[in-house]
């Protein structure tokens, strides 16, 4: 294991104990993790592809300063229940059932990344009047293109393997898309969670049918669709060396959101310096940062700082 190398705030917000919740929807059972006071507002963390809950543990005690942090393991992902078929609708619901069941009532702060940020967009134009905001980070919506529908990106999933042991599993994990990630402490630790032992040997814990058996619509022009009827608060947060959010989709997504009913309360975009795609893991104390900003714009705490007088 390589915690020894990681710096203090790591380890130390994987001292800060989390809350194990489930709760079941149409059939399922979704579990998840929480931190801070119940009676704070809820802020729901909702992972990627292929990822789990435990993807935000070290970061999420850091954004429990004015909230109850939650943080999803969506149907088929982590320690969730598995569905025959998957949808980005479905996920929006156990977004939504996971901040009423562990969180005070209030409207949520939904946070997504990547596919997570797909379902977050979701969340915002399903229920937007029912949530806080929605910040999306790292999840690119393109313009419409016949050659580049949804379904070619999940096919490294599709057919995972079984190892025989935890150290050789652990060897073959890899971020998709690849990318740089000097934090090898914080990529060991995801590793190692997103695993079970089985009588076969150790296997990954997501189930491959989230990326064969999907329904609904789920290209980029129905996640356009969504962004461009988000009905509440939203930021858009990129990494600035992403591979797969450039320039191009920046401005689609900007061009989408201009006219939304979100552009009233104004929409920020803001770019991680040095962040990939997978910014959560190689850029984390920059999007806490970040996401910090974005509810202080939303949300100022406290009074303005007194006015200074200039000296005569």
């Amino acid at each position: 294991m390589l915690t020894d190398a990681a710096p203090a705030w790591f380890t130390n917000g994987l001292t800060v104990p989390a809350d194990e919740g489930q709760v079941t929807v149409d059939g399922a059972a979704v579990s998840y993790l929480a931190w801070g006071d119940p009676a704070a507002p809820p802020m729901v963390l909702v992972h990627g592809g292929a990822a789990h809950a435990r993807w935000w543990e070290a970061i999420a005690p850091l954004l429990q300063q004015h909230h109850r942090v939650l943080a999803i393991d969506l149907s088929g992902h982590g320690d969730s229940g598995r569905r025959p078929v998957y949808s980005a609708d479905r996920w929006a619901e156990e977004v939504l059932a996971v901040a009423s069941d562990g969180g005070s009532g209030e409207p949520p702060v939904v946070i997504g990344h990547s596919m997570g940020g797909f379902v977050t967009v979701v969340a915002a134009a399903r229920y937007g009047a029912l949530l806080d905001g929605a910040i999306v980070l790292d999840a690119p919506i393109r313009r419409p293109d016949p050659e580049s529908r949804e379904g070619r990106g999940g096919r490294m999933f599709r057919s995972p393997k079984t190892y025989p042991d935890l150290e050789t599993a652990i060897d073959h994990f890899h971020l998709v898309p690849p990318q740089p990630c000097e934090n090898d402490w914080l990529v060991d630790h995801i590793a190692r969670r997103s695993l079970r032992q089985t009588e076969d040997g150790w296997m990954w814990k997501f189930d491959p049918a989230v990326f064969t058996s999907r329904e609904g619509p789920g290209s980029a022009e129905a996640y356009g669709d969504a962004l461009a009827s988000a009905a509440c608060r939203i930021a858009i947060v990129n990494g600035e060396r992403s591979d797969i959010v450039d320039q191009e989709v920046r401005s689609y997504m900007a061009e989408l959101l201009a006219g939304s009913p979100a552009a009233a309360a104004g929409v920020p975009f803001v770019e991680v310096p040095e962040a990939h795609h997978h910014l959560i893991l190689d850029q984390p104390l920059a999007v806490v940062t970040a996401i910090r900003a974005v509810l202080a714009t939303w949300q100022p705490v406290g009074e303005p700082p007194a006015q200074v007088r200039p000296v005569t």
